[in-house]
């Protein structure tokens, strides 16, 4: 393991860790990790990884597992200087640039799927992220319109774990559901309507789709059309919704008990 003092913060190659926007990787499909929990993670799967920033203290600490990668360029600074290459005081001791690992082709993905339309928060990728890699849930299906599952912060609020997930975005979700259905796939829509099957009746396929709608206005009365159920949490009549992150994590968890 040979590391590279920081002798000059102004270095062009660290200028892509001053990088806070997700749409600033799209050009290299790359992406930005921080905290030595989400950069272990990922320093465990096959992603290829381009740089690491991090102390010396972290180096010592994580050495074995940083060798089993083949990494061109391991910078370490300590955590001040970290602080004003980024340009912002740091919390943590390590960052890490990757390379946003290749999509996972539809007829690929495993019989279980947590999918998205319109979500528009990067944190609620995250966390849906977290628990679905927690409940076995191991497909994420993402329009590339939203919040990119390598982003900077929903890898941190899935705590890594969205390195687990087979991830495969999509441009359109009325033709991405049909092929879906043709491949077998039952798509349960998530949202109350006078049409839908509470949760605790509902009768589930062997390969299904939990389809998320937006934080505010859900799924739309054309995507509903296009599922094959659509279902909804019992909750007190004097309460509207789940988060979408919760709501998800429960339909989780109760269809893989059903399956």
């Amino acid at each position: 393991m040979t590391l590279i003092p920081i002798t000059d913060i102004h270095l062009p190659e660290l200028k892509i860790y001053q990088q806070l926007r997700d749409n600033g990787f799209d050009a290299d499909n790359s992406f930005i990790a921080d905290s030595s929990k989400v950069v272990n993670k990922i320093l465990e799967e096959e992603i290829e990884v381009n740089s690491i920033l991090a102390t010396q203290e972290y180096y010592d600490e994580f050495k074995e597992l940083i060798n089993t990668k083949d990494i061109p360029l391991l910078y370490v600074a300590s955590k001040k200087v970290m602080g004003n290459i980024i340009g912002h005081k740091l919390h943590h001791n390590v960052m890490l640039h990757g390379v946003r690992p290749s999509q996972t082709p539809l007829k690929n993905l495993d019989n279980y799927i947590i999918m998205l339309d319109e979500i528009t928060s990067t944190e609620n990728v995250g966390s849906i992220a977290r628990s679905a890699a927690a409940l076995g849930v191991n497909s994420y299906i993402l329009p590339t319109q939203g919040p990119h599952p390598f982003g900077r912060r929903a890898l941190r609020v899935s705590m890594g774990h969205m390195a687990l997930l087979k991830t495969h975005l999509y441009n359109n979700i009325e033709s991405t559901i049909k092929e879906l259905q043709e491949m077998g796939y039952k798509i349960y829509g998530a949202e109350i309507s006078d049409s839908s099957v509470p949760l605790s009746k509902i009768e589930i396929s062997e390969k299904w789709v939990i389809l998320m709608g937006h934080e505010g206005h859900g799924l739309s009365k054309k995507v509903l059309n296009l599922c094959d159920k659509i279902v909804h949490i019992e909750m007190m009549p004097n309460i509207k919704s789940f988060n979408v992150a919760v709501a998800s994590s429960i339909l989780m968890y109760t269809f893989k008990q059903k399956s």
